[in-house]
């Protein structure tokens, strides 16, 4: 069954299904494109792991509650006014430490089959990019790097919660979803793609070397693929799960989408 949305499916972003699609959408991409870039250039999938403690999604903070019970164990009572009684012995709380907790994040590299150049370098934000902590400070770090360097980037967030990613643009222009995509010649220039819930994903131009043609990702094509492939359909549950950090209008919008298809 197709996803019942013209563009992003607000649910994929479900921490229940994002990390699945985040995976699906890299190799969905590589296959696409590998085809399309031989025999010059190569698309790899490329792997960057860290350990983050700023996991509180997961974990409680070590503490006390404030409600603390006491059970009471047994008291030594003496008729003689001058025997205290025995306070109860302190028992022992369950509470949880933050764990440090490696994280693999997947991006992919289009390299020069033949001089092994890394020319352009595409990233897809997680959750952990868009929030404060460890996940966005080595990816921020690693980003100016990468700006730095001769190499093109493509960055797209297909997450409406969370901080957005550096970037000079005017306070009027808002938008659920962003693509960026900063060309090495044209810096700190860069083409940023701002689209919203209602509208589809554009297709991305994928910048190569300047006497080369470049060939363009559709992505909105791949995600409704991922949707129908991973029966995405089956695991949504659109009558119970619920989305946040929607407006209004968005979420009439969602409402009167989905009733027309029958899925509330």
């Amino acid at each position: 069954m197709p996803s019942p949305f013209p563009g992003m499916n607000p649910y994929l972003e479900l921490p229940l299904f994002w990390s699945q699609v985040h995976t699906h959408l890299i190799v969905a991409i590589a296959d696409y494109m590998n085809p399309i870039l031989r025999p010059k250039y190569r698309m790899s999938m490329e792997q960057r792991v860290y350990t983050d403690t700023n996991n509180d999604d997961n974990l409680e903070l070590v503490g006390i509650p404030d409600n603390v019970v006491f059970t009471p164990s047994s008291k030594v009572t003496e008729t003689s006014s001058n025997v205290a009684v025995a306070p109860p012995k302190v028992q022992p709380l369950t509470i949880s430490l933050p764990q440090p907790q490696t994280v693999k994040e997947w991006y992919l590299q289009v390299k020069n089959v033949e001089t092994q150049e890394v020319v352009t370098v595409i990233e897809i934000l997680s959750p952990k990019n868009k929030k404060s902590g460890e996940g966005r400070t080595k990816y921020i770090k690693k980003r100016e790097q990468v700006l730095m360097s001769l190499t093109h980037l493509i960055e797209i967030d297909l997450l409406r919660r969370g901080e957005i990613m550096p970037m000079n643009i005017d306070d009027t222009i808002k938008s659920d979803y962003r693509i960026v995509i900063s060309r090495s010649d044209r810096r700190p220039k860069a083409e940023l793609y701002a689209f919203n819930l209602a509208q589809e994903i554009p297709a991305i131009p994928l910048p190569l070397k300047p006497e080369d043609q470049e060939p363009l990702i559709p992505l909105q094509e791949l995600l409704h693929s991922i949707y129908e492939k991973g029966s995405y359909d089956l695991a949504i549950n659109y009558q119970k799960q619920i989305l946040d950090n929607l407006s209004e209008n968005d979420q009439n919008w969602i409402n009167n989408l989905l009733q027309e298809q029958e899925l509330i």
